[in-house]
């Protein structure tokens, strides 16, 4: 049952990602639409028209796996080298740098709000 309920946890996500997509298409906004889908449920939840534990274990499972999720922008950059020849040399760096930026912020962002729930709790 756990299983059925983290793919609709997920399924949740990938709406308000796709609607964040269709948004950006529809009104030609410069905002990634992934950004959009983000601020949509954040929204939601604000206004608690949706509560957090409805997809608290499918975002989970994501947030135990987001390592894995920043590989391919890694390896990209690493088997793509020869663009970034010359010059384009500190693409490399900054791809690595912001990288490591979000994967940081995103990890003291998620603990954050792991301690505030266990002191909600």
């Amino acid at each position: 049952m756990d299983v059925i309920r983290i793919i609709m946890h997920i399924m949740i996500l990938y709406f308000f990602y796709y609607a964040g997509v269709w948004i950006q298409e529809w009104f030609n906004l410069v905002i990634p639409g992934s950004i959009i889908g983000m601020l949509l449920l954040l929204s939601l939840f604000y206004t608690k028209l949706i509560k957090p534990k409805w997809i608290a274990m499918g975002t989970s499972l994501v947030l135990s796996h987001m390592p894995l999720l920043f590989l391919p922008v890694t390896a990209g950059t690493i088997v793509y080298l020869e663009l970034f020849s010359g010059s384009g040399l500190w693409l490399v760096a900054i791809a690595f740098t912001s990288t490591l930026f979000v994967m940081a912020v995103s990890g003291m962002t998620a603990q954050i709000f792991a301690k505030r729930r266990e002191q909600h709790d």
